[in-house]
């Protein structure tokens, strides 16, 4: 077993990457009892989907030079989150994971995160006890939610389909991105999903729906699909989404879920969101809509805020 002074903590490098997402799909796939552990989240690119970005940090563990575990750390204004942190199996219960999360926390201070989260499994208690040590508090439950859309029917024929920010001129798609900004601000100070905005469209990844009234941004979702992204081919995976908040929150949400059903039926895929028990409302008018939970994790804060997983956000996300 090495000494504690043998892990070294770095940048991924590039060259790295294959092996940073081999790492992260046998941990998840041993973990959770998998027959063949490299195969967990097929096509899904929860690692190389996210190395492009001037808003993430990839660190890794390293022992002799070998790669043994790396952690991604995304910064959404001053909100972060990190995730997936993985270590190799034969490497688990060697200190790397602590390592890591040492490295976790000094960068996110040093960045002047506000606060930063995590999602990890409810039932497991060495991982909710590790990442307590390091100030993190569990808060609610986060639902991981499925639902297939069906064609427009009396209850949604009239829902405008959402605008693309893909097809949008580049003035217009400018205006559009400020005005995302300004929505998250006034639903959590600080919290920007620019990077997040931009990283999907350069890479494209997806792209990002918009719905408006009179010129006003009601919502929006930042929603992966396709080959190389976090969705993988067969799915439409809502990385985030947000309705305005204020008077009318709730009623922006269900045009919003529309608006969803609509960029997903137009790629023939069904839609994974995750969404954070706290927020009452949303949850049970995603109940309502069709959703319906398939999984389940616990979020984790520090410090122990609610930020934005209070009852009056109407806010879909999971922190992956």
């Amino acid at each position: 077993m090495p000494r504690p002074e043998a892990i070294k903590i770095g940048l991924l490098k590039r060259e790295e990457l294959p092996e940073a997402n081999r790492i992260f799909r046998v941990a998840f796939g041993t973990f959770l009892g998998m027959p063949d552990p490299a195969a967990f989240a097929g096509d899904r690119e929860m690692v190389t989907a996210r190395w492009p970005a001037k808003h993430i940090t990839m660190l890794a563990a390293r022992i002799n030079g070998r790669l043994v575990g790396s952690n991604v750390l995304t910064r959404w204004g001053s909100f972060g989150f990190f995730g997936p942190l993985t270590v190799l199996p034969e490497f688990w219960n060697r200190g790397v994971a602590k390592a890591l999360m040492q490295a976790t926390i000094d960068r996110f201070d040093r960045d002047g995160i506000r606060r930063s989260a995590l999602f990890t499994f409810a039932h497991s208690t060495k991982h909710v006890g590790l990442y307590r040590k390091y100030g993190y508090w569990p808060g609610y439950l986060t639902a991981l939610m499925k639902y297939e859309p069906h064609p427009p029917s009396a209850r949604n024929a009239t829902a405008v389909a959402p605008v693309l920010l893909s097809q949008l001129a580049k003035p217009a798609r400018e205006q559009a991105i400020q005005q995302c900004r300004r929505l998250t601000n006034r639903l959590d100070r600080g919290l920007d999903l620019t990077g997040e905005i931009r990283l999907l469209l350069a890479q494209k990844l997806g792209d990002v729906l918009v719905t408006f009234t009179r010129g006003t941004l009601d919502a929006f979702a930042v929603c992966h699909h396709g080959s190389g992204s976090e969705a993988g081919t067969k799915l439409c995976y809502v990385k985030f989404a947000a309705a305005r908040s204020g008077p009318g929150a709730a009623e922006r949400f269900d045009r919003l879920l529309q608006a969803l059903d609509a960029f997903a039926l137009a790629r023939g895929v069904p839609i994974e969101a995750g969404i954070n028990m706290a927020r009452e409302d949303a949850f049970r008018r995603m109940i309502a809509h069709g959703y319906k939970p398939m999984s389940q994790g616990i979020s984790m804060q520090r410090p122990h805020t609610p930020g934005y997983n209070r009852p009056d956000a109407f806010v879909l996300d999971d922190w992956r």
